[in-house]
């Protein structure tokens, strides 16, 4: 058995890309163990892969705030016993930063990462025993897969894997509660401004959708998202603000869509990792490097500073609604 410890520790969309690296992984290494270290809130996104073993908890957004009070040097302490009593045949930083890099020092085995050039924070690899050349404007799902194989000495061909057949029942069971309509759901708020999209190209995008039989199920991740979503659909019939969900149960939701619609946030990435037809809207990033990859129709719209148009989007809309 080979013994595997993965770390990633965030973001949403971050630890969405990581998934077929790991289904590459287990598919190429025999007897693979792989276990994952991954930010407590994020927790439930690689347990929903089949080939991870177990899910090591890390709390930095929240420790950082009491960095050096008692409960969280215990937890610091905790953790650190925990890494360094198991040995692992290879550990592998796929986050490459020094938050990650604190981590692996505290491991037992080979530890794997980014070279210098290939880091986001180039002090980090200095913490790795191979370091390995990925070049840094690729696509996010490539990035992670050409680390993995070069890590593992494979090479990885097809498709994208996610590892999230768990969620492919979802479709026929998530429809509004009260009939059996279509929905689709929309990511309008996001927690930069430069990233909003129009309210007036919003509704022109609910007005086609209301029109082909969807439903609209808004998701906001906290009280003033929950705000702007609900001003967005005020009097608009057959449609939703959803309350706060677990990642598993948006998960859950979002597999039973007829599509999505949404800013470029981990939950669209997540919708177009699910298999559903997926639009993202871009204004303050660019898809060149974390594109929508899924196994139905994507469009990643716009880019840093260039707003798509309502045009644009709606054209993208009518696809997704005849995939």
């Amino acid at each position: 058995m080979s013994r595997i410890l993965i770390v990633r520790t965030s973001s949403l969309g971050d630890l969405v890309h990581m998934l077929p690296a790991i289904s590459d992984i287990a598919a190429n290494v025999p007897d693979a163990k792989i276990d994952w270290i991954v930010e407590e809130s994020f927790a439930e996104i690689p347990a929903w892969h089949p080939a991870v073993d177990t899910v090591i908890k890390v709390a930095h957004r929240r420790w950082r705030k009491a960095w050096w009070s008692a409960s969280v040097r215990k937890e610091r302490r905790l953790l650190g016993e925990r890494l360094r009593d198991v040995k692992y045949d290879v550990v592998l930083d796929m986050q490459a930063l020094l938050k990650s890099a604190w981590l692996v020092r505290q491991t037992q085995g080979v530890r794997h990462g980014l070279d210098w050039r290939s880091a986001r924070e180039p002090l980090a690899s200095l913490f790795y025993d191979v370091r390995h050349r990925v070049e840094f404007w690729q696509p996010a799902v490539i990035r992670q897969r050409t680390l993995a194989s070069l890590t593992f000495g494979y090479t990885f061909s097809g498709a994208p894997d996610f590892g999230l057949q768990r969620f492919s029942s979802s479709r026929a069971v998530h429809k509004l509660p009260e009939d059996d309509k279509d929905y689709a759901v929309i990511m309008p708020s996001a927690s930069r401004p430069d990233k909003l999209w129009p309210d007036q190209d919003w509704r022109a995008v609910f007005k086609r959708l209301l029109d082909s039989g969807c439903g609209l199920r808004l998701l906001a991740g906290n009280a003033e998202e929950d705000r702007r979503a609900r001003e967005l659909i005020a009097q608009i019939p057959d449609a939703e603000v959803l309350p706060r969900l677990s990642l598993t149960d948006v998960a859950k939701v979002l597999a039973g869509a007829r599509l999505m619609v949404g800013l470029d946030s981990g939950l669209t990435h997540l919708s177009a990792a699910l298999g559903r037809p997926t639009i993202g809207i871009y204004r303050a990033s660019t898809p060149v490097r974390t594109p929508l990859v899924g196994a139905s129709y994507t469009a990643s719209l716009g880019d840093r500073g260039e707003s798509p148009s309502r045009e644009v989007v709606l054209a993208a809309v009518e696809q997704a609604l005849a995939a």
